[in-house]
């Protein structure tokens, strides 16, 4: 029994020695006094990684995990912004090229502008760490080896996290700049082009240049017709869409013709069946036919010719721009009618006797045709490419004409501040934007004339048609707000309710700032300087270190108003609750809800001002 112990002792002896001779465990160096603490639970870094230790006490090693985020290519934005500044510089790039390279640059500035956001939250924390360190240490000082290394640590990741935002910082400031170039060209381009020098219409030698451009418009689409006729393909081209012409232009007669008179009987019908106080409303309503029963016969009519074949090019573009040139007439016609009514009875919305009436209506619809012709004119002689001298001696007489009609308009508007007796109304708001109105038409029709009579054609087209079109806003925004009061009145079933109420002053307001833009498009601005300006309302003002947008706004208003909405709230749980059943007298209970009041207040301002992301410390000693 003793010699097979001995015998299973040698072989395990030799087998293990076998082990060890293939892979002999490596001998560990004692630990170090450090290395013999305890570890502790090591907390998670701002990547998500946590410290980890090895099962013999070694240091901790720390990974930093750093999130891939998408990246700008910034060498196709360099690109981009060199071929802006070329183009910029360069006197020979078109307007139409500067705004395309216009739309790619505010492209980029709103993709560097999502760029500088890139790793915010994660920074917002690193910066949260690194302000729990405390102030790092002054020159010659020193600190705890364990804070210095994990302030080191996390300024490494914050250079890293910041490196792209500080990119898109800096190419957000060229794609600004380039806007503003761009902007900036584009708005010298335009004032060249108003103080543009025409050959003078008031001198007889320029007239013949127009008489001629104006026989070659009659003759060119004269010509072209004649051939169009004699064309076989035309004359097929025709008999195959013979069916459909007749169709449309049945449909075109119709509805130019019969169209108004089926909107009126429309109308007298919806008032015999509406109450008495929806007849303006339904009468305001059924209106709006008058100026879309007669478009929709202008599409017939033009759908009609061009699918004739019997046109040629300058007939096809005036075919085509026929419902644009029509517009004008049936929307001025409409707007007088509105604004002027026919008979003593009938409520207007400017204060005038019958016969101001009827020459608003004159006014009105002349302001429409004098539009159009303009329009004929403009796409006639562009088509045809025709002299200055032509296009300055043919513009002249429509300026002329519209120059009258804006000085007749200008004192039938002053006559708005008296009634036929002469007495003077009551001095409203209202009163005395048409009043300033006037006057500006007045000086307009005087001033144009003269100006396109010794050359400044561009000038005077650019005061009288956006006056024209400014009057015809400032119309609409009356017909609107009377419409909104009228439809408040029939909700409400109060004949007094819409002229009374304050909701339909506040939609008026409104109406009114919606206006704005559209006078600002009528008066020469682009829609770029428009876009323009809402993103710089987007971005907001600084005050101090604190950028304040209008979203900073409305969450503070939100906040304030559901904390104010619970002051009071509460107020009134302690007024009619808790402090009658105290032994206070009527005084001091007011004393206490008027105190919680204000207090509560107080406090729902520094919550919205919180919550908004305000810092008004530089405010502090205001």
């Amino acid at each position: 029994m003793t010699g097979a112990l001995r015998a299973l002792a040698l072989i395990l002896s030799l087998t293990a020695g076998a082990a060890l001779a293939q892979d002999p465990a490596p001998v560990p160096d004692p630990p170090s006094p450090a290395e013999q603490a305890p570890a502790e639970t090591a907390p998670v870094d701002i990547g998500g990684a946590p410290k980890t230790t090895t099962a013999t006490g070694t240091a901790p090693t720390r990974t930093i995990r750093i999130i891939k985020t998408p990246t700008l290519d910034y060498a196709a934005w360099d690109a981009v912004a060199i071929r802006a500044e070329e183009a910029t510089a360069d006197d020979a790039t078109t307007a139409d090229a500067l705004e395309t390279l216009r739309v790619e640059v505010v492209d980029w500035r709103e993709k560097l502008l999502a760029g500088q956001n890139v790793n915010a939250t994660r920074i917002g924390a690193l910066r949260t760490q690194l302000t729990a360190l405390g102030p790092a240490p002054a020159a010659g000082e020193t600190e705890a080896d364990e804070i210095a290394s994990r302030r080191s640590e996390l300024n490494d990741q914050l250079v890293t996290l910041e490196a792209p935002v500080v990119a898109a910082e800096a190419a957000y400031s060229r794609a600004n700049a380039l806007v503003g170039e761009i902007d900036r060209a584009l708005r010298e381009r335009q004032a060249d082009e108003l103080l543009k020098l025409w050959p003078m219409p008031a001198n007889p030698a320029n007239w013949p240049a127009g008489l001629g451009a104006l026989r070659d418009v009659a003759v060119t689409l004269y010509d072209e017709t004649a051939r169009a006729v004699r064309w076989p393909s035309n004359r097929v081209t025709f008999a195959n869409n013979l069916p459909l012409i007749m169709l449309y232009l049945a449909l075109a007669v119709g509805l130019l013709w019969r169209g108004r008179d089926w909107i009126d009987r429309l109308v007298m019908r919806l008032q015999a069946r509406a109450a008495a106080r929806t007849h303006r409303l339904w009468e305001t309503i059924a209106s709006f036919g008058q100026v879309v029963v007669p478009m929709l016969g202008v599409v017939a009519l033009s759908e009609a010719m061009q699918l004739s074949g019997m046109v040629g090019v300058l007939g096809r573009d005036l075919t085509q721009a026929l419902p644009a040139i029509a517009a004008p007439v049936f929307v001025a016609v409409w707007l007088g009618g509105r604004l002027f009514p026919h008979g003593e009875a009938m409520e207007s919305v400017l204060l005038l006797p019958g016969e101001r009436r009827a020459e608003g209506r004159f006014l009105a619809s002349s302001f429409g045709l004098v539009l159009a012709v303009e329009a004929f004119r403009g796409i006639s002689l562009n088509r045809l490419g025709s002299s200055e001298a032509a296009i300055a001696v043919l513009s002249f007489p429509i300026l002329v004409v519209a120059g009258v009609l804006l000085m007749r308009m200008g004192r039938l508007l002053r006559r708005y501040t008296s009634v036929e007796t002469g007495e003077p109304a009551t001095p409203t708001y209202r009163l005395r934007v048409l009043t300033l109105i006037g006057r500006a038409a007045i000086v307009i029709g005087l001033l144009a004339p003269v100006l396109a009579a010794v050359g400044y054609v561009s000038a005077a087209g650019a005061l009288v048609y956006p006056a024209i079109l400014s009057l015809g806003l400032v119309g609409g925004l009356f017909l609107l707000q009377q419409l909104v009061s009228d439809i408040y009145s029939a909700v409400a079933r109060d004949d007094d309710a819409g002229q009374q109420a304050l909701i339909p002053v506040l939609v008026g307001f409104a109406l009114t700032l919606a206006m704005l833009p559209l006078l600002a498009l009528v008066w020469g601005a682009r829609v770029s300087d428009l876009t323009e300006l809402w993103t710089r309302f987007r971005e907001g003002f600084r005050l101090g270190n604190t950028q304040i947008s209008p979203t900073d706004f409305l969450v503070f208003a939100v906040v304030f108003a559901i904390g104010y909405t619970l002051t009071r709230l509460f107020q009134g749980a302690l007024k009619s609750t808790i402090l009658p059943k105290t032994s206070l007298d009527r005084g001091g209970q007011n004393a206490i809800a008027v105190g919680v009041g204000y207090l509560g207040i107080f406090v729902a301002a520094l919550i919205a001002i919180n919550a908004a992301g305000l810092d008004l410390s530089g405010l502090a000693i205001v």
